[in-house]
């Protein structure tokens, strides 16, 4: 009798086989797109002006905080922030609508030179058609035709016998229809200031119920990371509002000015319009030089207006973009490059204009909200710069696709901005940790364990010309973050190098090439990728001032360990990768390294660093080594120490 298959009850009581679960959420998913697009297309009369009233309390809150600081009321101190910025709305609108009003009334002036230079571009087009004609020949003639033989007319429909047509016209417009029309253009974008304004204001002055009821739907269980996220965000999105619309005025100012300078008419409009589509991403500045370039070129007969207009745009967001910007709040906005354009063409698509300018600040608030609240994390990872995976991550993942290229171009890189202990404790033991994990699970077969093995002695030995110093510039520099918030765990650690080395002791003769560099032991224990760290410690020690030798878990067995050439060293690392607790294995390894080389240090190195018997006094004591580590910077540390103690 076959078994029944098993169910998953969704919400709502339904039950629904577990193999068409992915299948539901998928659907459930597009579903949910789809009417959320659907709504905020709809629905765009409304969202637009709230929209704009969030991003203008984002951009008035530093104001309103700044009036609060001198003691003003809180009511008082808001209604003075929008007072201030309705009155810079209002004269932006009419600076614009005046300068429009001057622009067309001149417009007739320049079409004689727009006609000259249209004339003289036709020109030169068809004086190449014509050479180009008679390089390849004339076209041939069309079948049919006679020179000089005219069409025959079409018949008419009265010689045709057929009826004649009807018009019908319409009445002329009454008063109140001519009047809407009219009043129509005005009254909305004074509705819309008028509902933004409301907005803006019970916005500021609800602004910590609003924040207290975004905690209740995201992170009511964790309230203090909750409160902490949330005010962090908000302080960085309205920082950052106000320096790009501060930095964009500026830019319009500089280009209203410099087309003044050159003498294009109504440089005002065009420095207002610079200002606005500057919010634009990428394409911004391009738009707003296209008018002013074309005027110029309407309004000089030759073409060194319109140069000169071209490069001023052209120098003008050179220095704003790779100077003032990465100055100001960094060199990107934190969004991904071809997120942006993607959104810039779904806002204008949703919402048309506005949902151009609107795209970039938009996206950022949806990347700054996916950083902090759990559910939303995909929007940024869907449209945040950040890679999708972190380094860990991806050195893992280019270990799996068997491309130690690329782990090498990404451990060159990144040291670059730290030490190699530091990559080594950040990045690569990690990376074997989640590798040893996925091997006692058995996802690894015998093969590719070996594989794996191989590739990561060789980056090593790739690594071998690197110092285990701090790059001289680390020290001088400073991570900035732009538009939000660093997510907690994500970046990687950048300890500093080791400070210590060992001083090489002479010989009796005092031959400097003949000096004697103490000799440490590089015990691998029993996993199968505990090698690996063995050598990276054998590599940083030899960076540190000492000789060493890795040996194999084999050497040191109980039937081969009488027999190992360990010489005499110094000292003895034992590395062990992925052990949690007390394993018989580790106190019976370094028992017998005690009774073949009695009176060495033993130093032990356990990953991951939270494993028990680093926390545990009395399980150290019970494992018998002279001290412990969790990275291989400690480890080195430690090994300079006991030596320099035993001298």
């Amino acid at each position: 009798m076959p078994e029944a298959a098993e169910t998953v009850t969704l919400p709502g009581g339904t039950g629904v086989p577990a193999s068409e679960v992915p299948r539901s959420q998928g659907l459930l998913v597009l579903l949910v797109a789809v009417v959320v697009v659907a709504a905020l297309y709809l629905a765009k009369t409304v969202l637009i002006p709230i929209t704009l009233a969030v991003l203008l309390s984002f951009v008035l809150g530093p104001v309103v905080a700044l009036f609060r600081r001198i003691h003003v009321p809180k009511v008082a101190a808001v209604l003075l922030a929008v007072l201030l910025a309705l009155t810079v709305i209002l004269l932006v609108a009419a600076l614009i609508g005046t300068q429009i009003a001057d622009l067309a009334s001149n417009l007739p002036q320049y079409q004689a030179t727009v006609m000259q230079k249209f004339d003289t571009v036709r020109s030169l087009v068809t004086d190449r058609l014509s050479a180009m004609m008679n390089q390849f020949g004339h076209l041939p003639k069309l079948e049919g035709h006679h020179p000089g033989e005219l069409p025959a007319a079409p018949a008419t429909p009265a010689a045709a016998g057929q009826p004649l047509p009807v018009s019908v016209e319409e009445p002329p417009p009454s008063t109140l229809s001519v009047a809407k029309s009219l009043l129509m253009p005005v009254l909305e974008p004074i509705e819309t200031i008028g509902i933004v304004i409301v907005f803006a204001i019970f916005f500021l002055l609800q602004k910590e119920d609003l924040r207290d009821r975004l905690i209740r739907l995201f992170g009511s269980s964790d309230l203090h990371r909750t409160t902490l996220a949330i005010d962090d965000a908000g302080h960085r999105l309205s920082r950052y509002f106000l320096a790009q619309t501060g930095i964009n005025a500026c830019f319009g100012i500089v280009i209203g000015c410099g087309l003044a300078f050159i003498g294009l008419p109504s440089p005002l409009l065009w420095g207002v319009l610079a200002m606005l589509l500057r919010f634009v991403p990428y394409i911004g500045s391009t738009i707003s030089a296209v008018l002013p370039v074309a005027l110029a070129a309407a309004i000089d007969p030759h073409w060194g207006m319109a140069i000169s207009t071209l490069a001023l745009f052209l120098v003008a967001e050179g220095i704003t973009g790779q100077v003032v910007e990465p100055m100001t709040y960094g060199s990107t906005t934190g969004l991904s490059p071809v997120a942006v354009l993607v959104v810039a063409v779904f806002w204008s698509w949703l919402w048309g204009p506005i949902g151009l300018i609107l795209s970039t600040p938009l996206t950022l608030c949806l990347v700054v909200v996916g950083r902090h609240v759990k559910r939303l994390e995909f929007f940024d990872v869907l449209l945040g710069d950040r890679p999708a995976l972190t380094p860990v991550e991806t050195f893992y993942q280019r270990l799996l696709a068997h491309d130690p290229d690329e782990v090498q171009e990404q451990a060159e890189q990144l040291l670059q901005t730290r030490s190699l202990s530091a990559y080594y404790d950040g990045v690569a033991r990690r990376g074997l940790e989640l590798a040893a994990q996925d091997i006692l699970r058995g996802a690894f077969s015998a093969s590719e364990v070996t594989r794996l093995r191989a590739d990561l002695t060789t980056l090593i030995e790739e690594l071998e010309g690197f110092d285990d110093i701090d790059p001289p510039h680390r020290l001088k520099t400073r991570d900035v973050v732009v538009s939000g918030v660093e997510r907690p765990g994500r970046a990687v650690e950048k300890q500093p190098a080791p400070d210590v080395a060992i001083e090489a002791a002479e010989t009796e003769g005092g031959d400097s090439a003949k000096d004697i560099r103490p000799l440490v032991l590089c015990v691998s224990g029993r996993g199968p990728l505990d090698e690996v760290p063995s050598a990276m410690m054998g590599q940083l020690l030899r960076k540190h001032g000492f000789d060493t030798r890795v040996t194999t878990h084999e050497e040191t067995s109980r039937t081969n360990i009488a027999a190992l050439d360990a010489g005499a060293p110094a000292l003895i690392c034992v590395s062990c990768l992925e052990i949690l607790g007390q394993p018989p294995y580790l106190r019976y390894l370094v028992r017998r390294l005690r009774q073949r080389l009695p009176g060495v240090p033993i130093i032990v190195g356990l990953w991951p660093a939270n494993d028990p018997v680093l926390a545990d006094a009395d399980l150290r004591q019970m494992m018998g080594a002279d001290a412990y580590a969790g990275s291989l910077r400690d480890m080195v540390i430690q090994a300079v120490e006991l030596v320099r103690s035993d001298h």
